[in-house]
């Protein structure tokens, strides 16, 4: 008999991945003989590679999409397949199309000549997608240290840089904490209970939450460590500390990267393993998700207020916007993880038109962008349609109707109004209403600030263009027709829940 029959089904489940790494060993093999030839004149070949990759993604994407199994639990239930997982890992392969897609003109203009770049981000999404698919403790651990390892040399990509050394160096340092944190966790739930599978852990847990004294108090401290990881990862607050200071001193088109790709995975990986594993444990979890989510709003709310430099003020605001996507998961209905899954998905367009925008302020006169505030004085006279581009997007993450990011808001608070979580649903538009005034200063300073001296940005290059142009169109017709988006997420939530 062939032995690899007997794994066929298993490797056809995983075709995505597999092409992925295929795709990447190949591209290094292509970047090492090339960038070193001599022969060859060591050409430059990082344009070249971003290129191929983002054909890599947006073919793993194809792949994914067309997987010809529905559901399935394979390599002895360490990763499990369904239609959330393919749309999660679709969403991840697309986000990361667009960001190696606006990183073009910051390669060609900032002289990158290290090719690395994309196939660190690859490797990345590869760890990613196993980490959506785990259906076990020890595989989630395992596809996230390898998306975060890939991360760290990210985050020192610059190598001449103090600041991008620093940024990495204390990623590393903070992110290798919350490892050991997730792996004590980990240990301690293995340890009283035997197992790591989340369908032996989602058994072992039935019942628990008409009679919590029938489990041990130690996996109760396994779990709270494991969801003190999984806040650390998604940037939430008390665990936010290190995000405002990797993502200034990151390259910017690593600190995009940062901002969108990765906290879909993290969301969705968390979403399975509270709503399916620990969901029987939730009235131990849902306070100290609720605590948290307070947290971040407040933090970002206050914080923010503060903040002179874009990417800084971005950093905060993807706290704030985090406190929001909370909620969504402490309310644990169906309606509530809708509500989170529109909001992630709004939010990543509305993150990536942000940073697009920081990339796209290139001065003219000067060989930096734009770092301060102030750096954008008088942009809505020099470039009126990239001003108006951030305004809508500003708004819409202010919660100003009829944009995307009042619709996200309101479904969110909606969920958790009819889950009678009045207290953080009045919170949480408090909070949305004191953020808002952070964006308006934005705005003021863009459109009624005096110009003290005239300065040019470069032209927007095409690839940022097209991407600023769809996720504005996106931002300001949502509200026409959100019945596609809404039955999308809808099929998530109650293939998750069920």
């Amino acid at each position: 008999m062939n032995v690899t029959s007997l794994f066929e089904n298993n490797l056809t489940v995983i075709i995505p991945e597999l092409f992925l790494l295929l795709s990447v060993s190949t591209l290094l093999l292509f970047g090492v003989q090339y960038s070193t030839s001599a022969e060859q004149g060591y050409p430059v070949i990082v344009k070249a590679i971003t290129w191929l990759s983002i054909l890599v993604a947006g073919l793993g994407a194809v792949l994914v999409l067309n997987n010809p199994f529905e559901y399935a639990v394979v390599f002895n239930m360490a990763l499990i397949h369904d239609p959330f997982t393919n749309v999660v890992k679709a969403i991840i392969l697309i986000s990361t199309a667009c960001c190696l897609l606006v990183s073009l003109t910051f390669i060609k203009r900032q002289r990158v000549h290290a090719f690395e770049y994309s196939l660190l981000i690859l490797f990345s999404i590869v760890g990613s997608m196993v980490m959506v698919s785990s259906y076990d403790l020890i595989t989630l651990y395992l596809g996230l240290e390898m998306s975060s390892l890939c991360l760290y040399v990210l985050a020192t990509f610059m190598r001449h840089s103090a600041f991008s050394t620093e940024a990495g160096l204390k990623y590393f340092i903070l992110g290798a904490f919350a490892s050991g944190i997730l792996l004590f966790g980990i240990s301690l739930i293995y340890g009283l209970t035997g197992t790591t599978s989340f369908e032996d852990l989602a058994k072992i847990l039935a019942g628990s939450y008409e009679n919590p004294d029938i489990l041990p108090r130690g996996l109760y401290a396994g779990v709270a460590f494991v969801t003190a990881a999984m806040l650390f990862k998604m940037t939430a607050a008390p665990f936010h500390m290190w995000a405002p200071d990797v993502y200034e001193g990151s390259p910017t088109i690593v600190a995009t990267f940062f901002a969108v790709v990765p906290k879909i995975a993290v969301i969705g990986l968390t979403l399975r393993l509270f709503m399916y594993c620990f969901h029987d444990l939730m009235y131990s979890w849902q306070h100290f998700l609720a605590i948290s989510a307070l947290l971040s709003m407040m933090v970002a709310a206050f914080t923010a207020l503060t903040q002179r430099k874009l990417k800084r003020f971005l950093a905060y605001s993807s706290v704030g916007h985090v406190g929001y996507l909370l909620i969504g998961l402490v309310v644990g209905s169906i309606e509530g993880i809708q509500g989170l899954l529109i909001y992630t998905l709004i939010y990543i367009i509305m993150t990536l038109n942000a940073w697009t925008f920081v990339l796209s302020t290139e001065f003219v006169s000067k060989k930096n962008r734009a770092v301060y505030f102030t750096d954008l004085i008088g942009l809505s006279r020099i470039n009126p349609v990239l001003a108006i581009t951030f305004v809508c997007t500003l708004f819409s993450m202010a919660g100003v109707p009829p944009l995307a990011g009042f619709c996200a808001k309101m479904y969110v608070f909606f969920a958790a109004m009819e889950s009678s979580q009045y207290l953080i649903a009045i919170l949480g538009v408090l909070f949305s209403v004191i953020g808002a005034f952070y964006y308006l200063r934005l705005i003021k300073i863009m459109y009624f600030e005096k110009m003290k001296t005239w300065l040019n940005f470069k032209n927007v290059s095409r690839e940022q263009s097209i991407i600023l142009g769809g996720t504005s169109l996106f931002i300001v017709f949502f509200f026409i027709n959100p019945t596609p988006l809404f039955i999308l997420t809808h099929h998530m939530a109650l293939n998750l829940a069920l």
